[in-house]
């Protein structure tokens, strides 16, 4: 669901054409598995449908265009190493996308049970009006500009609200209506917080922003909890949610940093938060700590901790150590730090062999893509930001133009 979308448009591209494509090509990919395991007769009877379905007010010039560029997606998605076999075996019917705006109109009596659909719905919904004019609205708490676009940021508006909190809160949310949420989202996060502080994870209160000069918003009601929350950084790792992950056989294992300290099964830390961590290793240079930023806080963050963060792996690693690479979250820099180590000294089958195979390779973004399906088959959780995964394929192209 967004609930933003620029120049007046009512969805926005994500919506009319990426998850649409995405939708058809993973429909195409399922279809060549089952043809490949003979399975198809049984889907077939159902329809499998593997077509493109695109909103009307896409063009048929724009359509035909993805339509011929479907057969080669597929193609890559197929080669790319993909789990699809475990996608085909839960997947009863093909997937299509619906839309849903404030303008949709919906009679409850006619809508048939979602069981006599031939299809698997992927319902996307937005909240946006056509309209590109900023709308003003005094209905709620206090008077507020809607911006198109404004929603792209969750840390900007989520008050410190994680995806994970909000789904385990989701029914007092709703119940608790527009004039006692924000306080409602107070109260969950410092809760959480509290949760998380007194177990020894990284948990910190966070001052907000003061108001912007001029605004008309009225903060009278608000101070109790703009004090530490409503400008807190999202963090999608409850406590209990939050895991380390193992990368298959390679000795190479991801996760937050608020968890290293506490395990056992590793040799050495490479740690790319912001704050040291206080670890016991049996090595003392089995510990090194590179603050490294958000892409969008510093474009070359990450690229300029690379060469170290690389060597480091790569002098553990080659002794047969068990190295864990931590971030925040264990979701963003800490991937992209694991993606680069893989492609630098790991073969295909993710045996190491010391930048053998790296030095013979040609470093494309389908060669990133592949790797990074690999760690997401063992970090279900990963979320490589675009600007980081940038950094890393600058990075190894630096690299492989100036071998050591």
């Amino acid at each position: 669901m967004v609930d933003s979308t620029r120049r007046g448009k009512r969805f926005p591209d994500s919506m009319s054409k990426t998850i649409p494509i995405w939708t058809c090509v993973l429909n195409r990919s399922i279809a060549n598995h089952l043809h490949k395991i003979g399975d198809l007769v049984e889907q077939k009877s159902v329809g499998w449908d593997c077509s493109l379905h695109l909103p009307l007010w896409v063009s048929d010039t724009e359509k035909a265009a993805i339509e011929d560029r479907l057969e080669g997606w597929t193609r890559e998605l197929d080669e790319s190493g993909a789990d699809i076999a475990s996608l085909a075996l839960c997947l009863k019917k093909p997937l299509r996308p619906l839309w849903i705006s404030q303008k949709t109109v919906i009679w409850l009596n006619e809508v048939p049970d979602h069981n006599s659909w031939d299809f698997t719905p992927i319902i996307l919904v937005s909240a946006s009006l056509s309209s590109g004019i900023a709308q003003h609205r005094t209905t709620s708490e206090f008077s507020w500009n809607y911006i198109p676009g404004a929603g792209d940021d969750e840390e900007s508006w989520a008050r410190g609200l994680s995806p994970n909190l909000f789904w385990k809160h989701a029914y007092d949310l709703i119940n608790s209506g527009p004039d006692s949420c924000n306080q409602k989202v107070a109260d969950i996060v410092e809760k959480d917080r509290v949760y998380r502080s007194q177990r020894g994870h990284n948990a910190p209160q966070i001052t907000a922003k003061a108001p912007v000069s001029g605004s008309s918003t009225q903060f009278s009601d608000l101070e109790p909890l703009s004090l530490d929350i409503s400008n807190l950084k999202l963090n999608t790792d409850s406590s209990d949610e939050s895991a380390i992950s193992w990368l298959g056989s390679t000795n190479l294992a991801l996760g937050p940093s608020q968890l290293a300290a506490n395990l056992s099964d590793v040799d050495c830390v490479l740690n790319c938060d912001q704050k040291s961590i206080s670890i016991s290793l049996p090595d003392g240079e089995a510990y090194l700590h590179l603050p490294i930023v958000n892409s969008k806080l510093d474009r070359f963050s990450l690229f300029n901790n690379l060469p170290s963060a690389v060597g480091f792996a790569r002098l553990n690693l080659s002794k047969g150590r068990k190295l864990l690479v931590c971030c925040h979250n264990g979701e963003d820099i800490s991937v992209c730090i694991c993606l680069a180590i893989l492609i630098s000294f790991f073969d295909e089958g993710g045996s190491f062999d010391g930048g053998k195979s790296f030095s013979e390779m040609s470093i494309t973004k389908a060669e990133l893509r592949r790797r990074l399906i690999f760690i997401c088959k063992f970090a279900i959780n990963a979320r490589p930001s675009r600007g980081n995964l940038k950094q890393v394929f600058s990075f190894l192209c630096s690299k492989k133009a100036t071998p050591v």
